[in-house]
């Protein structure tokens, strides 16, 4: 049996790296839902469109010669935040932008509509047949070494991939989280999230800033998409339907429409998760995330970090 000091910190870097993907896709929710009221639920395939995108980038730059791994991963996500952000905002414009004044049921069920579009839309594309990609990071860091009870080493290492996930992701909330406080962008985010009729009486330009929004927050679904194919090395079209489940229950968990809160939910969702699975059975692992989700809700109704919403009379 393997060290309980050493096994948990295994756990504990791989639960991480799990959960700033779930984190990065849970802050387009959020995003969304606080300037328009509004739960995307087509927000996981945009996910599932940036690794999709990421890996037809990788075959081209693989048809041309370039096969240096920095370069090569710099261009996937460039190309990968551009394509999938374009995405983004054809879907706000086509399928939620004529619907912003109807009752919210009709947006929920055309987000639903739109999240099989797209599924079927890849599916169609890119067959059914899983997709495989070579691994481009190898090798790490130690960090413990012990000696198992029957003679065997154990090493727990922190990878490159890994180091590059949970720095790549600490760079983005920290860049997204100055937009939104320090830009004219996030003042007129924040304006539409108060009161959208009266930010458009003041000169704010309402559509602009929430296409904007749901461009910040398809390129932040794009770099997960990007993380998920180089770790885990294999995609298909069905990838974001599961994906989005469980970041809109970590955008729910940490406090819907607050940016901390939908990374701390996604880290929370990734590490239960990966602890369950570690110490008990993998096959229930769902069960105990919502079970803490209904917990954490039954005592906190806004999620951790989440405000009460007051009602404007």
């Amino acid at each position: 049996m393997l060290g309980t000091y050493e096994y948990f910190v295994s756990q504990l870097i791989n639960g991480v790296s799990l959960g700033a993907i779930y984190g990065l896709i849970a802050i387009g929710y959020t995003m969304v839902y606080g300037i328009i009221g509004m739960i995307n639920f087509a927000h996981g395939e945009v996910f599932m469109i940036g690794s999709f995108i990421s890996l037809i980038t990788f075959l081209v730059l693989g048809t041309l010669g370039i096969t240096w791994v920095p370069l090569a991963l710099l261009i996937m996500l460039i190309m990968t935040m551009v394509f999938t952000s374009i995405y983004g905002w054809a879907l706000e414009r086509v399928a939620y932008r004529p619907l912003r004044g109807s009752p919210r049921l009709a947006a929920l069920i055309t987000a639903i509509g739109m999240s099989i579009f797209l599924q079927n839309y890849v599916q169609l594309l890119q067959s059914a047949r899983p997709k495989p990609m070579q691994p481009l990071i190898r090798g790490g860091f130690e960090i413990l070494h012990s000696m198992t009870p029957d003679g065997k080493d154990y090493i727990v290492s922190l990878s490159y991939l890994q180091c590059i996930i949970i720095v790549l992701t600490l760079i983005l909330m920290i860049v997204f989280t100055t937009i939104i406080n320090k830009t004219r962008l996030g003042r007129a985010q924040r304006a539409c999230e108060q009161d959208g009729k009266m930010a458009a009486l003041i000169g704010v330009n309402v559509d602009r800033t929430i296409s904007l929004t749901f461009v910040m927050g398809s390129a932040l679904a794009s770099v997960a998409g990007l993380i998920f194919l180089v770790n885990y090395g294999v995609i298909d079209f069905y990838i974001g339907f599961l994906a989005g489940v469980k970041a809109f229950t970590a955008a729910v968990l940490g406090g819907i429409g607050s940016l901390p809160g939908a990374m701390l939910g996604g880290l929370l969702i990734g590490l239960i998760e990966t602890f369950w699975s570690g110490y008990f059975t993998v096959e229930y692992k769902d069960v105990a995330t919502f079970g803490i989700l209904v917990l954490v809700l039954i005592f906190r109704p806004t999620g951790l970090l989440g405000k009460p919403d007051i009602e404007k009379v």
